[in-house]
């Protein structure tokens, strides 16, 4: 899978007139251009940047149904994130685990508050939930998590939910898309529209970022799937039209697995702020987080405040024998959520009286929009904005396949102690490059499991560019511990260099600009 025949290949206008022009690669554009091509409409996805470059891969790392939106009593909302919950984990279980979360409850209201809480929980994901909600004594509570805080601890409740790798999600979905006959581009972003004499979207103008050619592309139906940028595809659109995005920042604080001691998650079920926060293992670190700070800047590399930082580690330090202080704290990464607005509604609104759920849209030019959501909900948005936009044009309708469609990679997986396990049916072939190549087998680092072949099996096979494409989300070495990844970064660009056939100078601008970017998930 190489990034130069697909740009030849929209430069050769091979494809006359796209069915479907899907603008983004993160979790929704990707989903939507897996919709779309396994439906058998030809379809070509454009990215700005690399594939959930900025919030698909800046995740909690749940799949879940959201226990908070029930407690606001958005029982459809919940009902829908749980199916959908059931279907991703059924469609690719390489990724998505069964992960238990405990409660610790320290007043005598909250364990029978909380069991029937998420019974009800339980009830709305039907036959496709993960287990059983149920009350826990204290010694129970102390042997699932040995850390928790034991002062005034009256015992707990046990839930279900899933647990999943964003990015990796991310890689399959365009791996899938491609596999059902979908064109997809990276560092690929649309510059501009292009308007029939009746001023409808008949195209977009694409800028390739590595040889800074610009090229048209004509379709019937064009989807921005943007994220937190939709207003900027908008603005092409309707240079008038009022934001329909408010950005919120999230940060997650990552740790040594030891700070909870054991596999199980933890829910604190009310933050100061009146946020629920997690504490959840995952490849072998601890993700503490979030937070919902609104912010007025769209960026790919958001940064952490102080304030968000110092609220994770001493909300996360109240529930913890073990406290975390900022010397612990491995990496920090932020991440932006496209909170979808009401268009009348202040900026000064705070985020959690913004809607949770997506907005679809379609304009007078015919642009869809679709923006908000959740990963856990992105196959639902694809398919719906696929209907919206075959309703909208007219189109012969073809109905979606991807309720039971397996995603690239899948493998039911039972052992998760090495971390190649995210690669589900790659990993036969990763072994046989080292087997072929003994050098591809060595570690990047002893500490780490990564070695030298998912390097290149990242630039043959997962359309890695940049330094930052390997060491952020093909191997996530940057978010499970950011020093480290600043340590081996000449490393793995010299091996990449090799691999593309790149020299010094290659090496030298990959380090600079992947170390800045690092540099601010290195907490001072």
């Amino acid at each position: 899978m190489k990034r130069s025949d697909f740009i030849n290949q929209l430069k050769g206008k091979s494809v006359s007139q796209w069915d479907f022009i899907v603008i983004g690669g993160g979790a929704t554009g990707l989903g939507i251009a897996v919709d779309a091509a396994s439906r058998g409409y030809k379809t070509v996805l454009l990215e700005q940047s690399d594939f959930s470059k900025a919030t698909s891969s800046r995740s909690t790392k749940l799949v879940h149904g959201g226990v908070r939106y029930l407690k606001n009593g958005d029982v459809g909302l919940v009902r829908e994130a749980l199916r959908e919950r059931g279907y991703l984990r059924k469609n690719a279980p390489h990724l998505v685990k069964n992960q238990r979360f405990i409660i610790g409850n320290y007043t005598w209201w909250e364990k029978p508050f909380y069991t029937v809480g998420l019974t009800m929980y339980d009830l709305l994901a039907g036959r496709l939930g993960l287990g059983r909600s149920l009350p826990m004594t204290k010694s129970g509570v102390i042997k699932s998590v040995p850390q928790i805080e034991q002062k005034g601890l009256r015992g707990g409740v046990v839930y279900h939910d899933g647990q999943f790798d964003d990015a990796r999600l991310a890689i399959n979905l365009m791996q899938t898309a491609v596999e059902h006959g979908a064109t997809v581009v990276n560092y690929a972003p649309v510059t501009s529209l292009v308007k029939d004499a009746k001023g409808k979207i008949s195209g977009v103008v694409v800028k390739d970022l590595l040889s800074n050619e610009e090229f048209t592309l004509h379709g019937t139906c064009i989807i921005n799937a943007t994220g937190v940028f939709v207003d900027d595809i908008i603005k092409m659109d309707n240079k008038d039209e009022a934001p329909l995005v408010r950005p919120s920042q999230g940060v997650h604080v990552v740790v040594d697995k030891s700070f909870l001691g054991g596999d199980d998650a933890i829910m604190i079920p009310k933050t100061s702020d009146g946020r629920v926060m997690f504490g959840v293992p995952w490849h072998n670190r601890v993700i503490l987080g979030t937070t919902d700070t609104p912010v007025k800047d769209f960026v790919l590399e958001p940064f952490a405040l102080e304030e968000e930082v110092d609220f994770i580690l001493e909300t996360a330090g109240r529930y913890l024998v073990k406290k975390p202080q900022r010397k612990d704290v491995l990496s920090v990464f932020a991440g932006l959520r496209p909170l979808a607005a009401p268009r009348k509604q202040s900026d000064e609104m705070k985020t959690k009286e913004i809607s949770r759920s997506h907005k679809l849209l379609a304009s007078d030019s015919d642009l869809i929009t679709i923006t908000g959501g959740k990963w856990t909900t992105y196959r639902i948005m694809a398919e719906e904005a696929v209907d919206l936009a075959i309703k909208k044009k007219g189109i012969k309708f073809k109905p979606c396949v991807t309720k039971k469609m397996k995603v690239h990679g899948y493998k039911k997986t039972k052992d998760r102690s090495n971390w190649m396990y995210v690669y589900g049916s790659d990993q036969d072939a990763i072994l046989k490059l080292e087997k072929e190549n003994p050098a591809y087998a060595e570690k990047l680092d002893p500490e780490f499991d990564f070695k030298v072949s998912q390097v290149i099996w990242a630039i043959r096979n997962e359309m890695a560019i940049t330094l930052d494409d390997v060491l952020a989300r093909r191997v996530r070495l940057l978010s499970l511990d950011a020093r480290k990844s600043i340590e081996i970064a000449e490393k793995v660009a010299r091996i990449m260099a090799a691999e593309l056939s790149e020299g010094e100078e290659w090496v030298e601008k990959q380090v600079a600009e992947f170390t800045a970017i690092a540099r601010g998930y290195v907490l001072n």
